[in-house]
């Protein structure tokens, strides 16, 4: 008795009996001051024969009277079929108020079946309710979008923890092996023990970034941005101020426009273009150019940084991007990295509104560049997909 569809039930049966009702007393009332109905009123009288003799009396009554008791009695008909009529039509309401009520409340009954069936280690079930376009289709949609995005939330962070157990069980089994092979060895030389703690140095100094840049990945899915008002030249400027410690011979250049200005996380900004200013030292050859530009194409600011390192191949310019994706000349690189970087980049610059695009080729360099909405941006349209900084710009002149 306490369900949605019980109420709706009565509710709905009330409201069609005072209909039927209001619109029977309407009638009822509206015959009765026509016709003037009232119950015959009898009368004698003294009845003769032809001879004017006397012979009995007699009931009679006026025509007008007659017609008014056959009024009377059809008002009468009226109210008792009437009644009779509400009350069927009571009943019936009931019944036909219940499939109504069960067929309209159909679509909650769905709803509520599939979120008993969704656990959180499986997200995969779907509404997909089917029908007209009406307000429960609209939440039904709704919570199928909902449950997308957690779907895809949860894989990604699943990913995440086999990824980062992948990562952390490597540089912990270099130091597992080497502290049995060498540094408990009693028969271990110096030599031997001096390499196992250079070794053992590296790989938890490669621990240490990974779990940083994974608190960093956690943090920016977790919080809220710090928003203000960016001014993108000077985040290029002290991004390189404090990111570009090259350990050889390299020079950064500067290619920046001012009064390029977006609402957003400065911090979290300065940490992209760190992470691509890091990324460019360590595949840069000795002896070349770094170049940090900004500009603007329509509705969209851009930030670029470029190198003129070993470059990637188009197969695996689509990934680099990924979480723990490194390529060949990542791999063969002076320094093995988390993985994380470039993702990251790319994390902060959609949690932005922006999109992080790379261009480059085997042998020409490459260029990562930052999309980001400008302050005052009003259309929707998406970013363009050419280069805004080509080789041409890059070189030094």
């Amino acid at each position: 008795m306490r369900s949605i569809r019980f109420r709706l039930t009565v509710i709905y049966s009330l409201l069609l009996f005072a209909l039927a009702g209001t619109a029977l007393a309407v009638t009822y009332y509206a015959v009765a001051e026509t016709t003037e109905p009232q119950p015959i009123t009898e009368r004698t009288a003294k009845v003769y024969n032809d001879n004017r003799q006397y012979i009995g009396t007699m009931t009679v009554a006026d025509v007008s009277q007659v017609e008014a008791a056959v009024n009377y009695n059809t008002l009468q008909t009226l109210r008792n079929y009437s009644l009779i009529a509400l009350g069927g039509l009571f009943v019936a309401s009931l019944g036909i108020g219940w499939v109504l009520a069960g067929r309209a409340l159909r679509p909650v009954g769905a709803i509520t079946r599939t979120a008993r069936e969704i656990q959180a280690t499986d997200l995969t079930r779907r509404i997909r309710l089917r029908g007209p376009h009406d307000e429960l289709r609209d939440l039904a949609d709704t919570i199928d979008s909902m449950l997308d995005r957690l779907d895809h939330a949860f894989q990604a962070q699943r990913q995440l923890i086999d990824d980062a157990s992948h990562e952390l069980r490597s540089p912990l089994a270099i130091i597992r092996t080497n502290l049995d092979a060498s540094l408990t060895d009693p028969a271990a030389t110096a030599d031997e023990r001096q390499r196992a703690t250079a070794i053992i140095d590296r790989a938890t100094t490669r621990m240490s970034r990974l779990v940083e840049d994974l608190l960093a990945t956690a943090r920016r899915d977790a919080e809220a941005m710090t928003d203000t008002d960016v001014d993108l030249a000077a985040v290029a400027r002290e991004a390189g101020d404090e990111s570009f410690l090259p350990d050889r011979p390299l020079s950064l250049r500067y290619r920046t426009t001012g009064g390029l200005h977006l609402i957003g996380d400065a911090d979290a900004l300065r940490r992209a273009v760190g992470n691509l200013l890091s990324n460019a030292v360590r595949l840069a050859p000795t002896g070349s150019t770094v170049t940090v530009a900004t500009g603007q194409a329509g509705s969209w600011l851009w930030l670029a940084v470029a190198d003129e390192g070993p470059g990637i191949t188009a197969e695996d310019l689509p990934r680099v991007f990924d979480r723990f994706w490194r390529g060949a000349a990542n791999g063969s690189s002076r320094e093995r990295r988390t993985g994380l970087g470039l993702a990251i980049v790319r994390q902060i610059v959609e949690s932005h509104g922006g999109q992080a695009a790379a261009f480059s080729g085997p042998g020409v360099g490459s260029t990562f560049v930052l999309w980001l909405p400008a302050r005052d941006r009003s259309d929707g349209s998406p970013p363009p997909a050419a280069n805004p900084l080509p080789v041409a710009d890059r070189r030094p002149h």
